[in-house]
């Protein structure tokens, strides 16, 4: 049924109800000629009188009985949907749909999760990890996080934190093959390297030379697709890597890990939060951009500070003047 007949009947319904057009029409917000014109409009389509009028009073005719008592139902359920899609704009639960990166991205999605769903139980989280970046307005996202920037138009994004790429090995490792001092010194040195899942090609080092980023293509003693395993290679000691701050931080400072090459670090990206505009976006939406944001931004768990990065180099210059 085209628009203008719910709304001609909904106006015919409530003059009824009202005992009059022009009260009908103030509680619709319109003119009395506007909603009388709409009325009999739908007279005239219906090639019925639903009305009888005076200036006084308005009562219905028998057509007008039977519409009303074949139309009330289905205005009184339209009424509650209206209803119901309103309170869940201001209710902290239903969906929540989330995509991310899939390398490395659980462990810091997870415990945010697990807040927000113990603060609001009726939260359904529903996740898509993936290194690919889909199509966000296909895909119903609520929530995106990537490395980097988003390639989906209409969509805003804010940085949570740097990736700082950090060159780092066990103690063990840097005992047997010892400790690099210059990038030249990597050529004698297994190196792991992370292979792309999507692209399937070997992604460089990352490094800051002289203030500026530069890439470099290292010869793998260790490639893999997946950055977990990757550092849990380093963390074994077959390898000296390239991690991400929000997987070594941790192992560096319960020294399981040692960084080395400090003068090296890139920032050179970062994880970003990204969301439609908040003008029409449900409470729970908002609610977990508030978290997201308030857990994850400068979050010192995955961020080294300048201070914590030129306290690791003094120490490293003083072992490395020990040796």
């Amino acid at each position: 049924m085209p628009i203008n007949d719910f709304k001609a009947i909904a106006t015919f319904a409530k003059a009824v109800e009202l005992g009059s057009i022009r009260q009908a029409a103030l509680a619709q917000g319109v003119t009395p000629q506007a909603a009388g014109q709409t009325i009999a409009q739908l007279e005239q389509r219906l090639g019925v009188r639903l009305l009888h009028r005076t200036t006084r009073s308005l009562s219905l005719t028998e057509e007008g009985q039977r519409l009303l008592e074949n139309t009330l139902p289905a205005l009184a359920a339209l009424d509650r949907a209206l209803v119901l899609a309103k309170e869940s704009k201001d209710e902290i639960a239903g969906p929540l749909r989330i995509v991310g990166p899939k390398s490395s991205f659980g462990a810091i999605l997870m415990p945010l999760l697990d807040e927000f769903c113990r603060a609001h139980p009726g939260i359904q989280p529903d996740v898509q990890l993936d290194d690919a970046i889909g199509n966000w307005v296909l895909d119903r996202v609520d929530v995106g996080f990537r490395l980097g920037a988003s390639a989906s138009e209409g969509v805003i994004g804010r940085q949570l934190f740097p990736i700082q790429m950090i060159v780092c090995a066990t103690p063990d490792y840097l005992k047997a093959y010892g400790t690099p001092s210059t990038l030249d010194d990597l050529a004698t040195h297994r190196c792991s390297v992370f292979r792309h899942p999507v692209t399937g090609k070997v992604s460089p080092w990352y490094l800051t030379v002289d203030g500026k980023l530069e890439h470099r293509q290292m010869s793998p003693a260790f490639a893999t697709n997946d950055t977990d395993l990757e550092a849990q290679a380093v963390l074994a000691g077959q390898a000296i890597g390239q991690l991400a701050n929000f997987l070594a931080a941790p192992h560096i400072r319960a020294g399981r890990l040692v960084p080395v090459l400090l003068q090296h670090v890139s920032a050179h990206t970062g994880l970003h939060l990204y969301y439609g505009s908040r003008s029409a976006m449900p409470r729970r939406v908002r609610a977990f951009l508030d978290l997201a944001f308030a857990r994850l931004h400068d979050c010192s768990d995955y961020v080294l500070a300048d201070k914590e990065l030129a306290q690791f180099e003094a120490r490293s210059k003083r072992t490395r003047r020990t040796r």
